[in-house]
């Protein structure tokens, strides 16, 4: 790890959440430790100051705020990220006034962090003298996003694409419209990365994931003092996003009275920040993403009309997966690959049955369902090939494994992954699997995290294997 490598302190307690935050940071170059408690985070932290937190706000013992207290008395100029699945407009006023440099709510994307990230640390941190009062700092700067691989090859998904790219540099309102899962945010940052703005900010905001107190001081900024707990000025996602691309995902769940501000901000090119006295001039290229029908919303008079014209100026609607049969094995390919190499593990092609089953079922969460059950399958799979079980609990699994189905598992645990051998020919599945668990239990000395994660299980999913196995007298 070169030594201007930016570090970064993790504070969750819960375990999948701090692996999900390790892994993504690690691979984007930065130093990452993690801890499970408020406590253990400022003993990591009197060992060793971190250029960043990055905390939960529930936890038991110290929670984030207690937390966010202690670190700003001894370290002042510390940036500190809040996560939080329980945001209210009180607890991230709280965070805010006691110095958070910003929170994200759950459930969030891996690019949601990362820009969060970059926000703060910038991309390249220089090392400076650390201690208490002092820390490692670099300049602010502005998301820089990296477009995901887009994959099809359906006739009509290809002329999407090429539409996409063709609209990407004018100015007009691009409004994505699709069901849940269809790539919508994709679609977006593809314009941005298609666009002669490309080498400007992409800012993205979620307009359904805040409370209604807090979206219009993220849209459109505000001063210091314009509201309670407003101890600094903030600009807003259109100020953040000038010389780039905003992304308002979501955009029909943005509630009424915020609407025509949002409408005067496209349509004169500037914003008002709360609190402001003069509006500020704005150069953004907006792209809003909805899975509602917003025809049917202005029907009910729950969107205004005038800025559904305002945003409908370049439609693209994006297909459902059911739609592009073509394309599913091609993803099912995609997302087995990247899954696999992301986790270690060897490649597996779907079975016959499974690819059978793929094709005929309709889908409803569309790409991200797929990628969601293939992460799972490629984690918890144990057949060579995988099979209509890894992916749906109703389908039965045989009572006994085919030989050629069998695979030994790995040798000494060491740290991870690794599991002495185990003859499993001809030995059903669940014995085989109770096998495994107790042979990494005993491994790890009876440490169901660690074991848990060898086995590529969760924690709760181990428990209630043991809890099963203990009613069927397997286990004392």
């Amino acid at each position: 790890m070169p030594e201007t490598s930016s570090r970064i302190l993790v504070v969750d307690d819960e375990q999948n959440m701090r692996v999900a935050l390790f892994e993504a940071l690690s691979c984007n170059g930065y130093e990452v430790r993690v801890a499970e408690n408020g406590r253990m985070a400022l003993d990591l932290m009197r060992k060793s100051v971190p250029d960043l937190v990055i905390s939960d706000i529930r936890m038991p013992g110290m929670d984030g705020i207690e937390l966010l207290r202690h670190i700003k008395t001894d370290w002042p100029e510390m940036p500190v990220v809040i996560i939080t699945g329980y945001a209210t407009v009180e607890t991230a006023l709280e965070a805010m006034k006691r110095g958070a440099f910003d929170y994200i709510l759950k459930p969030f994307s891996v690019e949601v962090i990362e820009e969060t990230v970059k926000r703060v640390l910038g991309s390249t941190p220089k090392a400076v003298s650390v201690g208490p009062a002092a820390v490692r700092v670099a300049p602010a700067a502005e998301p820089v996003v990296k477009s995901r691989p887009i994959i099809g090859r359906d006739a009509k998904f290809l002329a999407l694409l090429e539409r996409t790219k063709n609209v990407a540099s004018s100015k007009a309102t691009v409004l994505v419209l699709g069901e849940s899962g269809t790539g919508k945010e994709v679609f977006a940052r593809l314009i941005h990365h298609a666009s002669d703005r490309r080498e400007g900010p992409f800012v993205a905001l979620n307009c359904a994931a805040l409370p209604e107190g807090l979206l219009e001081s993220e849209l459109f900024g505000h001063e210091k003092g314009a509201f309670t707990g407003a101890i600094v000025t903030k600009k807003g996602k259109f100020e953040l996003a000038d010389g780039g691309t905003l992304l308002l995902d979501e955009i029909g769940e943005i509630p009424l009275h915020l609407q025509a501000k949002l409408l005067r901000v496209l349509q004169e090119e500037e914003v008002d920040r709360l609190g402001g006295k003069e509006p500020i001039r704005i150069d953004v290229h907006v792209v809003a993403t909805t899975n509602r029908d917003l025809k049917e919303a202005v029907a009910k008079g729950e969107f205004r009309q005038d800025l559904y014209y305002r945003l409908n100026v370049i439609p693209l609607r994006l297909p459902a997966l059911r739609e592009r049969q073509g394309d599913i094995p091609l993803l099912a390919a995609h997302f087995i690959e990247k899954y696999s190499c992301q986790y270690g593990r060897p490649i597996k092609r779907l079975s016959p049955a499974a690819l059978a089953r793929f094709l005929s079922h309709p889908w409803p969460g569309n790409v991200r369902e797929m990628g969601n059950m293939i992460e799972r399958a490629v984690l918890l799979g144990v057949d060579r090939e995988l099979e209509p079980w890894d992916f749906w609990e109703e389908v039965e699994r045989p009572t006994t494994m085919p030989p050629a189905a069998v695979s030994a598992a790995e040798g000494e645990v060491e740290s991870a992954n690794e599991l002495s051998a185990i003859a499993v020919e001809g030995q059903s599945l669940r014995e085989v699997e109770r096998q495994m668990i107790m042979q990494a239990l005993q491994k790890t000395g009876d440490n169901r995290t660690h074991a848990a994660r060898i086995l590529g299980i969760s924690v709760r999913t181990l428990r209630n294997k043991l809890n099963e196995y203990r009613a069927q007298g397997q286990l004392d």
